[in-house]
């Protein structure tokens, strides 16, 4: 959810107006430039509709906004790099949505010390704690460094967990490299900086555009393979139920309207993640948190080079109908560069799909803080047992790098063999 910061009105106890700030479109987004303004002064705009095209690292995202209003200033200028959390545009709710309505739960009055925590909380210094959290890794705002007073030295930006862990192992937060929201230090900075000789550490060496999303594809896969135990399982599945029941689906279907595999596959590990909550979720702070629903995010390749992963949301509750769409969806836009904001958040878990690229097994890294990825590779004509007799059959191998930590591989395994049944009974899906 977008963060929004509001001015309280005089006596009232209604919002004046509310801040809009550029939310985090993900575990590997920092920085993003608004590069175009899809709302104008005085426009009036509704839950869900897209204020601005943001450009990322990796692509042009249109993000939305979540509370009714009305635009009043449009802060920023377009094309300026901006750390996430940084006020863009400036709105007055609409007509009639204040009074006795209800203040949205990410709303603080502006002007106003935010909120202290409550004694079972840790408070954040000076950033987010985007070494665990979810709200940081995904769309939480980070929180503005704090003024210090005239001729006090200077506090580094860190997180919580970076700075006790740079306590607890004698490094200087000033010699550290933040790669966190607003140039932050979390805790995988301070131990790259253990590792890594300081004149390297001190120094960022720049990337050309062109580069720039394969270096950082670079780094958030090093830090996953670095931080995160992988134990990777696979399962060979008759896939045959599926393609005949495809087929007939389709035959009378025009083309733009036809069921693809991806579908199923992803209705199925959806089902697979629900019956298995333990790896459908995160692992922040230390420990497991399961995800409040099944958000499925599906790798999709850019023409360009590198990836993204949008989300289908609810992905056990939808039908393989609405999940084709999605997916279509997904599709097009990754390739025009009109992704939406709302589908680049709140994945809770992974999965790649390379079977049409024609390889036959995928072994992925885990996208931190989520704790699994299922890959599907290439459904080959293979010799197969059935009813005790040597058949040929299309059979697919299913992988699943699963982290761990949250799980051990007989946890695993049963996932992957929910999978299977789930591809078994396709009119289930």
């Amino acid at each position: 959810m977008t963060a929004a910061t509001e001015s309280p009105a005089g006596g009232g106890g209604s919002p004046a107006t509310f801040e809009y700030r550029l939310p985090s479109l993900g575990a590997d987004m920092d920085v993003g430039r608004v590069v175009e303004w899809k709302v104008a002064i005085g426009d009036e705009v509704h839950r869900g509709d897209v204020m601005a095209v943001v450009e990322t690292e990796k692509s042009d995202i249109d993000i939305e906004i979540w509370h009714d209003g009305v635009v009043t200033e449009l802060l920023v200028p377009l094309g300026e790099e901006l750390p996430v959390g940084t006020p863009i545009a400036v709105l007055r709710p609409l007509d009639g949505a204040a009074g006795d309505a209800p203040v949205p739960a990410d709303v603080v009055p502006t002007g106003a010390a935010a909120p202290g925590p409550s004694s079972e909380e840790e408070p954040v210094d000076a950033a987010p704690d985007d070494d665990g959290s979810v709200a940081s890794w995904f769309a939480g705002p980070a929180e503005s460094v704090k003024p210090q007073p005239s001729g006090a030295p200077t506090r580094v930006a860190a997180s919580p967990l970076a700075r006790r862990l740079a306590e607890e192992r004698g490094v200087d937060l000033a010699a550290v490299v933040g790669t966190g929201p607003g140039g932050a230090v979390v805790r995988s900075d301070v131990e790259a900086h253990e590792v890594t000789p300081p004149r390297e550490a001190a120094v960022r060496k720049p990337v050309s555009s062109a580069d720039s999303m394969r270096a950082l594809i670079a780094e958030r896969m090093t830090t996953a393979n670095r931080e995160i135990p992988h134990y990777f399982l696979a399962q060979d599945v008759d896939v045959s139920p599926v393609l005949e029941w495809l087929t007939k689906r389709n035959e009378d279907r025009p083309i733009a309207e036809r069921v693809l595999p991806a579908a199923l596959y992803l209705k199925a590990v959806a089902l697979a993640a629900a019956a298995h909550p333990e790896l459908n979720g995160f692992w922040v702070d230390g420990g497991f948190r399961p995800g409040e629903a099944v958000n499925v995010a599906m790798a999709v390749s850019l023409r360009r080079g590198g990836l993204v992963t949008p989300n289908v949301a609810d992905a056990d509750e939808r039908t393989v109908d609405e999940i084709m769409a999605q997916l279509r969806e997904f599709v097009a836009a990754a390739r025009t560069g009109t992704l939406r904001g709302s589908w680049m958040t709140g994945a809770t878990i992974t999965l790649t799909n390379l079977g049409d690229k024609g390889s036959d097994l995928v072994h992925g890294v885990i996208n931190p803080p989520q704790v699994a990825l299922v890959g599907m590779g290439a459904a080959r004509d293979r010799p197969w047992v059935v009813d005790g007799e040597l058949a040929v059959r299309p059979v697919m191998t299913v992988t699943l790098a699963a982290d761990h930590r949250a799980t051990d591989g007989v946890t695993g395994a049963r996932m992957l063999t929910a999978i299977a049944h789930a591809l078994a009974d396709p009119e289930g899906l």
